[in-house]
């Protein structure tokens, strides 16, 4: 393709939002010249099904709820005048909370004023805040953000020891929908000590943001926690970014959440338009359909030309996999779904995989995120009349070029700036997009059964594991082996979990065990210490 077909086939297939100031360029992407109206009574029915849930449709039959995580940012769209007064009511109180912790109205004993936010959850719960802090904060907020986001003990250190004497002016927001998610709940609890150790009343300085009557909402008010905030059964985790989860550390932390709510309302509008060429979220979704067969063949790779884009990619995987990683009966056959999705930021990527993805096994297409607005204030010239936001711009559209040069497949989306408002449609966009892709596939995006096995997968393992140490104390002299003690309890197929499980205990004083024998599984031999 010359350059001039190229510069015709663009201006073809940019899709230009002006109330967003987005513009999405599939030229890069090879699909044929009838693929678009060929898809056309799919993407029908795709945008009937969005139409349908929007209007408060039973989307997860495994649950018997509605998905409204759209209302969030338009409350006047509920399809219930109890649920938009919810909504109403649940923005305004977190903005006067915010107010008021700033004021100093609502301050820790032992300090001034919080200056600090601590944010315990998982999933949903952390990513989607993670990236809109990471995007829009900056050293001039009044209160900076951490986060406790897995059940790794010595992470859980590292961040709480990080905040060391300030912890007596930190506010910790302990997020979880049933309160019974076990990452969150150790995490809340080993923060709990952190704060005892130190002299300071924990309920003085915690909320929650959980489901009303919930294990933790029952937790937070019999300690006297300062606040609650709600969580919806129609809003799930991966997309309750714009629910108390995300706008309760957002406001905390000074953001512009409305302006981050504005434009994800635009994008909502925009999106909602049954004209492909004008819809970003349509044309998103028939490139990933086009790219993958309607199978995920094709990894996503997401390379935004922006730091503060750094976490957009680990927020996407959990959106788009969990969304899409679906296992599905097609005419008698199991077919898997999905998309794989990674990515950094460029131009750190062209010193990683791309070279890669340039000349190594073509099993993906890039997503490219152009931010035209560098910084705040003018640039110096590093060198001649250039900017370091120069090169920036000559790393993306060089890498873009030696991509397609080699027959790889890409999109570019064209922000003006890393504003609230441009955070906010991005979210928004990538939320529409999953939809009317799940539709195009026949799967629904809003269940994740593999979660829920690998959950109950981790408690048989914990039962495992109390039986091991029961039998364990019941012998305390006797040293014997993985396979020995799978036999003692009645798992003898699950020797390798036990031999797991007893590495880890020996390698941890807190139980008790200890090894001996060889380096071997085999060889080992476990006891009470």
């Amino acid at each position: 393709m010359t350059e001039r077909e190229l510069w015709e086939r663009y201006q073809r297939h940019l899709c230009v939002v002006p109330s967003v100031g987005l513009t999405l360029d599939i030229s890069r992407m090879n699909f044929g010249a009838d693929f678009l109206d060929g898809m056309r009574p799919r993407m029908d029915a795709a945008f009937q099904a969005m139409d349908a849930l929007e209007k408060g449709a039973i989307a997860n039959p495994d649950e018997n709820r509605r998905v409204g995580h759209y209302w969030l940012r338009a409350p006047e769209l509920s399809p219930e005048a109890a649920l938009k007064t919810a909504i109403t009511d649940m923005q305004a109180q977190v903005a006067a909370f915010a107010r008021d912790v700033h004021a100093g109205k609502v301050k820790p004993a032992k300090a001034a004023k919080f200056t600090q936010v601590l944010l315990v959850g998982i999933g949903g719960s952390a990513l989607g805040p993670q990236l809109v802090a990471d995007a829009l904060g900056s050293h001039r907020d009044p209160m900076q953000v951490h986060f406790l986001d897995n059940t790794d003990p010595d992470g859980m250190d590292r961040t709480l020891g990080q905040l060391g004497e300030r912890l007596s002016e930190t506010l910790t927001v302990v997020i979880s929908k049933s309160g019974g998610t076990k990452e969150t709940r150790n995490g809340m609890l080993e923060t709990e000590r952190a704060y005892q150790q130190r002299g300071l009343d924990f309920g003085a300085h915690a909320v929650a943001v959980t489901g009303d009557g919930s294990e933790l909402d029952q937790y937070a008010k019999g300690h006297h926690w300062l606040r609650t905030f709600p969580m919806w059964d129609w809003v799930g985790g991966r997309t309750s970014l714009m629910s108390a989860v995300g706008l309760v550390p957002a406001r905390l932390q000074g953001l512009d959440v409305d302006g981050f709510l504005a434009g994800a309302k635009d994008m909502d509008a925009v999106t909602r338009v049954h004209d492909v060429a004008k819809n970003p979220a349509a044309l998103l979704a028939l490139m990933w359909f086009h790219a993958g067969g309607g199978r995920g063949t094709k990894d996503m790779v997401i390379l935004p030309y922006k730091d503060r884009l750094m976490l957009m990619s680990k927020y996407l995987q959990q959106l788009v996999m969990e969304s899409l990683g679906k296992e599905l009966s097609l005419d008698g056959k199991v077919v898997n779904q999905g998309i794989a999705v990674y990515g950094n930021k460029g131009s750190t990527d062209q010193h990683a995989y791309v070279q890669q993805l340039r000349e190594g096994v073509n099993n993906f297409f890039v997503t490219f995120v152009e931010v035209l607005k560098d910084r705040d204030g003018k640039s110096m010239a590093v060198e001649g009349d250039n900017t370091s936001g120069d090169y920036l711009l000559g790393f993306f559209l060089g890498t873009r070029r030696a991509l397609f040069e080699k027959g790889r497949e890409s999109m570019t989306l064209t922000v003006q700036d890393v504003g609230a408002r441009t955070v906010g449609a991005l979210i928004a966009l990538y939320e529409r997009a999953v939809g009317l892709y799940a539709h195009l596939v026949n799967i629904n995006a809003y269940h994740q059964p593999g979660v829920e096995a690998g959950k109950k997968a981790a408690g048989r393992v914990l039962e495992l594991q109390g039986k091991l140490l029961a039998k364990l104390q019941a012998a305390k002299a006797e040293a014997r082996s993985a396979d020995q003690l799978a036999q003692d309890i009645g798992a003898p197929d699950e020797a390798e979990t036990v031999f797991k499980l007893l590495q880890h205990l020996s390698a941890n004083g807190d139980h008790g065990v200890k090894r001996t024998g060889g380096e071997r599984p085999a060889e080992a031999r476990f006891q009470a210490a």
